[in-house]
């Protein structure tokens, strides 16, 4: 057994085919299913059932898959900390954040960031919340940006600003004059949302059942932006985080705070306690709150 055996089997597990992870592993695919099958014999086990159609691990293999991840995730830590042991602020840092966050804040991010890492390879990453949370936990990003609760052991978590929630509604709405807005003027209004797996779908939902308003149950929106789109067209009202308005850009929206009360979403960064990247992770965190404070709000 040996490293490039299990990076072939992880790679079929996420793969479930034997040419693609051939392809992605570079390698041949009788060469990729022989060392399989090898490391098969030598286990004593079948690692995955095999059919004309479709490859997916067995009982035993999913447990093998599990910890070949483990393996190579700390191999790469291994890797990571030997190469950044001199200057943590080399190297590639990837950094994740979810779709409702990451458009908007990552373009004002990345000239900070290249100025407190210039000699880094910066990659970011756009994922829903679970899909960050899975990669961070298996070593495949450093940090990622998260909405709590965040309620996880062997992270650090620091919080770096709060994002408030305002309603949107088309400037032809009857609620559109509005200095501000309080839940009782939204009761049973047509709330869009955003599709399913999106944190802040979960947390328009909630704002949903204090506010009294009712969701379409018709429409699932794949981004802010389309929801941008229906609210314009006067098709319902949504709940829109203040960092993605943009008061010098007209879009025949009008965004009204909340009079009291106001909703938000705690934004924080996270990072594995073991990561060796921590001092970049600090100073990402010291930057943002330098940031927050000088940037004018919506």
């Amino acid at each position: 057994m040996n490293l490039r055996d299990l990076e072939y089997v992880v790679a079929v597990a996420n793969l479930t085919h034997f040419s693609r992870a051939a392809e992605y592993c570079n390698v041949s695919q009788p060469t990729l299913s022989l060392q399989i099958k090898k490391l098969e014999d030598e286990l004593g086990v079948a690692i995955f059932e095999r059919t004309n159609k479709q490859v997916f691990p067995t009982e035993a293999g999913l447990k093998i898959v599990q910890h070949a991840r483990k393996i190579l995730a700390d191999t790469a830590q291994i890797k990571e900390i030997a190469k950044t042991a001199q200057d943590p602020f080399s190297g590639t840092f990837r950094l994740g954040a979810f779709p409702t966050l990451a458009s908007y804040l990552f373009p004002s991010l990345v000239p900070i960031l290249s100025k407190i890492m210039p000699l880094s390879r910066l990659v970011l990453l756009e994922e829903k919340s679970d899909t960050l949370k899975e990669m961070l936990k298996q070593g495949q990003i450093d940090a990622t940006f998260l909405a709590l609760p965040f309620e996880e052991d062997g992270f650090f978590v620091q919080h770096v600003f709060n994002d408030p929630f305002l309603i949107a509604v088309a400037q032809s709405h009857k609620l559109a004059n509005r200095k501000s807005i309080d839940k009782s003027a939204l009761l049973s209004e047509r709330l869009l949302l955003l599709e399913e797996g999106h944190c802040l779908r979960d947390q328009a939902l909630d704002l949903c059942q204090i506010m009294g308003s009712t969701n379409e149950p018709d429409f699932r929106a794949t981004s802010l932006e389309t929801l941008r789109q229906m609210v314009r067209a006067n098709s319902g009202i949504t709940i829109m985080p203040e960092i993605a308005i943009n008061e010098n850009k007209p879009d025949g929206i009008s965004y009204i705070p909340f009079a009291e009360q106001v909703p938000f979403r705690s934004i924080v960064l996270v990072c594995r306690k073991s990561c060796a990247r921590k001092p970049v992770f600090d100073q990402i965190v010291t930057s943002m709150l330098e940031w927050r404070e000088t940037t004018p709000k919506a």
